[in-house]
């Protein structure tokens, strides 16, 4: 009983074992199955590239007959675990990774009896195929024997079709990453620009002047900057030195001073310099040291400079305020030249009988469909420039009208210059403000307000005479502001009862086309055609209208835009139905005391013609010639008409040297008279 106990339990310790075997023999059976089936499938899928008659031809049978597809074949490989093994193969069991070599030259299919073929791992011979890829995506038309020569080779086509495959996506990541890596540059190229502006510093070290030119050496000015700074010490110092009783120390600052200026000079770069400069800079530099030793406390020296400063600050005001001064008195001045002109022109006029010479043409200047142009003025070559300007650029020169009306001391040479310099076919007419009897004092406001001993008081008394009375009252007190010539504009349709439309010209503009489009516009029931003059907030109601007072807050709009007065085409016959010269009198008036607006017609006219403006196209009429150095020279050239408004006037020296040329090519300097008074170009 015993010893059926211990065979029992012997059986049973030996259970495990038995079982860990049986496990490890299928596990060994299974890895050769595995592997003769991957053999299999890697020759089954193997192939050379067939014809297309032999394409339902299975790749293992490729090279051998029908008798032969089942030969079998001996393949040594290296399992799982690492250790060789011998095993036999069907041909159609092998797959595409094999490949067959044929050490018998010549063509396989037709070699007869037993032949030897190896088998060896396609890798090697892929790797020496890879090569060739390129040259086969690159070039598309192959030669037939290089055709034949590829199907001979040991290539599989799977094989060869995951090359291809697997080259296209290397060649699409690499265009990829090389795309990626121009991105990254210029990303990095970006963001160093960013950061070099973000540190650069905006002054350009060493420049002095801000109107020196741009192109010159940044450091250019280095020594002379250093100089004029030490001269604005050494005067600090040298003031210091006399408060504190230093007589030897404050004069010889003060020698060094003189030193210094007399080595600058003029100059405003380091190249017009001495060659003496920098031993004076040394020199300075001691002083300024010595100086400091014995003077230097910072919130004195702090004081003395800021004390500077507003000394300079109120020099430069002066300065601005003698400058302003100075244009207007050079602007109203008449130029000798200008002066002479008329002088020469009435003497003949009256010398030669010409005042007893009629105007032609009469019913020209009432014709209603003819082009008409108002021109008020008692400047002649100002005038001429305009008329000569639109005829020249006429393309109906006949059917244009000027209507001239001058002032009585200027009507004789006027009327003297167009009798003998008359434009080709264009009439010209010339008027004396005189001779409309209805403009007196009991219809006209502004000739009203002149009798007033208020405005005699302010216009004729206490004239300013020197700079400390400002340049402002100087401006306003312009005889400009109060000739009936610049008033007259708000009179058109008294002036010429017959006529519809006029096209109002100012004698400082020149025109450069064709104006005969502007009758046509169509003005939709508005009186006045002009261009408007504002830009962001600039040149709007509250520049030229006082707002603070409530006549006209409560019925203007401050924000409102200007216009421009100097080419204005006015529709006549609207005017007259609106009534519009009693709102000019209504409102000028009101003005007499000069609170509304300051002197001028542009802001009466802005206040008659509110709502009653047709805005024309910009290229019309640019302004600015006679003020502003900065403006737009394509702008100016296909403009149709530029304006010379402000003090630079181009028949004078203050001229914009730039702009003069569009006015002067106008003037007929070989005109007798203009050389008699010494008028060039």
């Amino acid at each position: 009983m015993e010893a059926a106990s211990r065979n029992l339990l012997s059986f049973i310790s030996m259970l495990p074992t038995c079982f860990i075997l049986v496990i490890f023999s299928f596990t060994i059976v299974d890895a050769e199955i595995s592997n003769s089936k991957t053999i299999g499938r890697g020759l089954k899928a193997y192939g050379q590239l067939p014809d297309r008659k032999e394409q339902a031809t299975p790749s293992s049978a490729l090279f051998f007959d029908d008798n032969e597809k089942d030969i079998d074949i001996i393949a040594t490989y290296s399992d799982a675990s690492g250790t060789i093994r011998t095993r036999r193969v069907k041909m159609k069991d092998l797959s595409a990774s094999w490949v067959l070599e044929n050490p018998i030259s010549g063509d396989p299919g037709k070699q007869k009896g037993s032949q030897v073929f190896k088998l060896k791992d396609s890798y090697q011979a892929s790797r020496r195929s890879e090569e060739n890829v390129e040259h086969f995506i690159d070039d598309h038309h192959w030669q037939e024997d290089e055709i034949q020569n590829r199907r001979k080779a040991s290539w599989s086509p799977v094989k060869f079709k995951r090359q291809m495959l697997r080259q296209k996506r290397w060649d699409l990541r690499t265009a990829d990453l090389i795309l990626q890596n121009k991105e990254g540059d210029k990303q990095m190229e970006a963001t160093s620009a960013i950061e070099d502006l973000k540190n650069m510093d905006p002054v350009v070290n060493g420049k002095y002047s801000i109107w020196r030119r741009d192109f010159e050496n940044p450091n250019s000015d280095s020594t002379l900057k250093l100089m004029r700074d030490q001269i604005i010490m050494a005067k600090a110092y040298a003031n210091i030195a006399k408060s504190r009783n230093q007589i030897d120390l404050y004069s010889s600052l003060l020698r060094h001073v003189g030193d210094s200026l007399r080595v600058i000079g003029d100059a405003n770069s380091d190249s017009e310099l001495h060659p003496s400069s920098l031993d004076q800079a040394k020199a300075m530099g001691h002083a300024l040291s010595f100086a400091k030793d014995r003077l230097y406390d910072c919130h004195i020296v702090a004081r003395k400079l800021r004390a500077m400063l507003q000394s300079a600050e109120d020099n430069v005001n002066s300065l601005k305020k003698r400058s302003a001064f100075l244009i207007q008195l050079a602007a109203k001045t008449v130029p000798k030249p200008l002066h002479c002109l008329p002088l020469q022109l009435a003497a003949d006029y009256y010398f030669h009988g010409y005042q007893r010479k009629k105007d032609l043409n009469i019913e020209k200047l009432e014709d209603p469909s003819l082009y008409h142009y108002a021109i008020f003025s008692d400047n002649i070559l100002a005038t001429s420039v305009v008329v000569n300007s639109t005829v020249l650029h006429a393309n109906e020169p006949e059917k244009h009208i000027f209507h001239i009306v001058t002032d009585k001391l200027n009507f004789a040479a006027m009327r003297m210059w167009f009798i003998l310099n008359a434009p080709e076919k264009a009439t010209v007419q010339v008027e004396k403000i005189d001779d409309f009897k209805w403009l007196n004092s009991s219809y006209c406001s502004v000739l009203r307000q002149l009798e007033s001993a208020r405005v005699k008081e302010y216009y004729f008394k206490n004239h300013p005479s020197s700079l400390s009375v400002g340049s402002d009252n100087l401006k306003y007190r312009n005889p400009k502001y109060l000739s009936m010539l610049n008033h007259l504009r708000f009179y058109l349709p008294e002036v010429y009862p017959k006529l519809h439309k006029i096209l109002f010209l100012d004698d400082d503009i020149v025109v450069q086309k064709d104006l005969t489009p502007l009758w046509d516009v169509d003005l939709n029931g508005m009186v006045n055609g002009a261009v408007e003059t504002c830009k962001g907030s600039f040149h709007r109601f509250d520049k030229y209208l006082n707002f603070s007072n409530p006549k006209i807050s409560e019925k203007f709009d401050s924000n409102a835009c200007g216009w421009a007065f100097g080419m204005n085409i006015f529709d006549l016959k609207e005017w007259r139905n609106r009534n519009i010269t009693q709102i000019y009198h209504y409102w000028q008036d009101r003005n007499e005391d000069r609170t509304l607006w300051k002197l001028g017609t542009l802001p009466p006219g802005l206040i008659t013609f509110y709502n009653l403006t047709y805005p024309l196209d910009r290229k019309w009429h640019v302004l600015g010639l006679g003020y502003d150095p900065a403006l737009n020279q394509t702008e100016i050239e296909n403009a149709a008409v530029v304006h010379y408004n402000g003090n630079y006037k181009p028949w004078l020296d203050l001229a914009v040297a730039k702009y003069k040329s569009y006015w002067s090519k106008y003037v007929r300097f070989d005109n007798y008279y203009l050389k008699l008074c010494n008028l060039s170009e």
